[in-house]
């Protein structure tokens, strides 16, 4: 007699029964974006349902999100151009926009994990992630600001510093400088094989932070590799790191399950801006059942090996009860 799988399929009690994979609140980590000024709510025009908010908003926001058992935040600022120049001054301001949320988001909310995102870009006059010399973005020196970012960012309440750079060695770098000052219990989610991708446009809306010039091709991964991911998560963790990230998610999937089976820290996932638009704007025009289809996209992140998910899916997937 041959087996027959239909029989596991045949209710959706027996189907719940012998479910492989499952979401759960505590597998997200959602992106915020903070913008100066009171009582301010924008829309990101690109990213239906997805605002930058006043740090006063903010925390309203974070608060609504505790409640429905969201408790991980990966705050990203957006900033005045007036404020921006070569050196990423601004990112050590501690009166500034984006450590002053941090603080704040943490004293108001303690039971809150706090994800800061440690690179130039969105202090930087030339749009990048590192320090631009001559028309190239310096490796080495990048790494000095990279550390006193972190540590600026350690010292008003973050929990995880996530450098999402890629410059060469600075998750020593960062390791190194936090350890030296006593944050030794913040750990360092690195942006492990974050790849030169199309998907970034509305994240880069988000936080007006495109490129002042060329491209992010000589520190972002060449799409086309795939063993280089190895080599990247084999010095990040020599280095300190404690979570290894794959961004973006979706057309990465081999990518996170290559991490998965090859490294033993947790593995991260960004479902990142071009991924949530795509399908917001399928549903607005019916092309797809958006409940399905957001599931279904987490769910396959899960399933190839992703431990943690940056989405911006998280809250509403939750106040939907969508899992």
């Amino acid at each position: 007699m041959f087996s027959r799988p239909r029989r596991n399929r045949k209710s959706e009690v027996i189907r719940n029964m012998v479910q492989e994979n499952f979401l759960r609140a505590s597998d997200f980590i959602f992106p915020l974006f903070i913008i100066d000024g009171k009582n301010q709510k924008t829309e990101v025009s690109s990213m239906p349902g997805i605002y930058r908010y006043s740090i006063d908003l903010l925390l309203k926001e974070v608060e609504s999100c505790l409640k429905l058992g969201l408790k991980s935040f990966d705050l990203f600022p957006n900033l005045e151009e007036s404020l921006k120049d070569e050196t990423a001054t601004e990112s050590l301001n501690k009166n500034g926009l984006y450590l002053k949320a941090i603080k704040e988001v943490k004293s108001n909310f303690p039971e809150a994990c706090i994800v800061t995102d440690v690179a130039m870009d969105p202090y930087s006059s030339d749009g990048h992630d590192g320090l631009v010399k001559n028309g190239e973005i310096v490796n080495d020196e990048t790494l000095e600001i990279l550390a006193k970012m972190a540590v600026a960012q350690a010292e008003v309440g973050a929990d995880i510093v996530a450098p999402s750079d890629m410059m060469d060695g600075r998750v020593g770098y960062i390791r190194e400088a936090l350890d030296a000052v006593g944050f030794t219990n913040v750990s360092i989610m690195s942006y492990t094989a974050k790849y030169a991708s199309a998907f970034y446009g509305p994240f880069r809306d988000a936080l007006d932070s495109a490129p002042r010039f060329g491209d992010k091709k000589t520190y972002q991964m060449n799409p086309a590799n795939q063993r280089e991911a190895l080599i990247e998560g084999m010095l990040d963790s020599q280095e300190g790191a404690d979570f290894l990230m794959v961004k973006p998610a979706l057309a990465y999937l081999d990518v996170i399950k290559l991490m998965k089976d090859n490294f033993d820290l947790p593995i991260a996932a960004y479902n990142v801006s071009g991924e949530y638009a795509m399908i917001k704007a399928a549903a607005q025009n019916g092309w797809l059942d958006e409940k399905r289809a957001i599931v279904e996209t987490l769910m396959g992140i899960k399933r190839a090996g992703a431990d943690v998910i940056l989405t911006y899916h998280a809250k509403e997937v939750l106040a939907n009860n969508w899992i």
